[in-house]
């Protein structure tokens, strides 16, 4: 049986979509079979790993509407074992029309079943809120990874979403937890991200992944192209810290039978990881 992760925090802008697509695009790399699930009415993973979402016909809305099978909405992409169900704006209109529906908490949770006998690692992508679409996926998932920015009001968000999470185990889905803290936009430049590393270290010990993402102009474009990092640009560091992450996140989760690292240098040599020269 698969495992279900959901990519969350409130805050926009912390890298959720960013972490949700090449977390997952790792995974598919190191042999998992993988599926992205674009639960942000934005669309951001869609057209981020390469699906045009203004022509998208079916998406994750007529999926938890029951107006469409999971089969007829997946579709395979870049890798051999990644997947995404997509999304698009017509998402924006589910919450009103879930309205006074019983168990609307459990629609995504309900739809992803199949999902999680077919897949290894469902991935999904929550919007920058924390209404009913971000409610459903945390009432569906196992466990729960937060992309935290290193900024000042880092811990502050934190918090709120850790209130949220109990409230969801309290009365939703009490086998939820945590499975880490990633760090992203980390500017090793300035006094203020060692800082906000070390405190966020300090209060969360056992939960904080040591992979941190820093700034990275390769991972900033890479969306624009429709691809993951890795097969953007290989050998950038935002490529390499996904991929610790990723080789972290499987031992958190006793997933020996992964490996990332033989593959990683034998795949590197072949065209479909061809990347830019230059680096940053």
């Amino acid at each position: 049986m698969g495992k279900i992760v959901t990519i969350c925090n409130q805050k926009g802008g912390v890298g959720k979509t960013t972490t949700a697509i090449n977390l997952a695009a790792f995974l598919a790399f190191a042999g998992k079979k993988t599926l992205i699930v674009d639960a942000d009415p934005q669309g951001n993973a869609t057209s981020g790993i390469g699906v045009n979402k203004e022509t998208v016909k079916e998406s994750l809305y007529d999926l938890m509407l029951e107006k469409a099978k999971l089969n007829n909405i997946v579709k395979n992409i870049h890798l051999p074992n990644l997947f995404i169900i997509p999304s698009n704006i017509d998402l924006t209109g589910l919450e009103v029309e879930l309205v006074g529906t019983i168990a609307r908490e459990y629609k995504l949770k309900k739809v992803l079943e199949e999902a999680k006998r077919r897949y290894d690692y469902t991935i999904i992508d929550t919007p920058p809120s924390l209404g009913l679409l971000t409610i459903n996926a945390l009432t569906a998932c196992d466990m729960v990874l937060v992309p935290l920015q290193c900024e000042y009001y880092a811990l502050e968000g934190l918090s709120k979403l850790l209130n949220t999470l109990d409230l969801v185990k309290n009365n939703l889905n009490p086998a939820i937890e945590i499975v880490g803290v990633v760090l992203t936009m980390a500017d090793f430049r300035t006094k203020l991200t060692h800082e906000v590393i070390d405190e966020i270290k300090k209060h969360f010990p056992e939960k904080t992944f040591k992979s941190v993402i820093p700034r990275n102009i390769r991972l900033s474009e890479a969306p624009g192209f429709g691809k993951p990092v890795l097969l953007y640009d290989k050998g950038s560091v935002g490529a390499e810290k996904y991929k610790e992450l990723t080789e972290e996140f499987l031992q958190r989760n006793m997933d020996v039978t992964a490996s990332i690292e033989s593959d990683y240098e034998q795949l590197a040599q072949e065209e479909v990881l061809d990347s830019p020269d230059t680096r940053d």
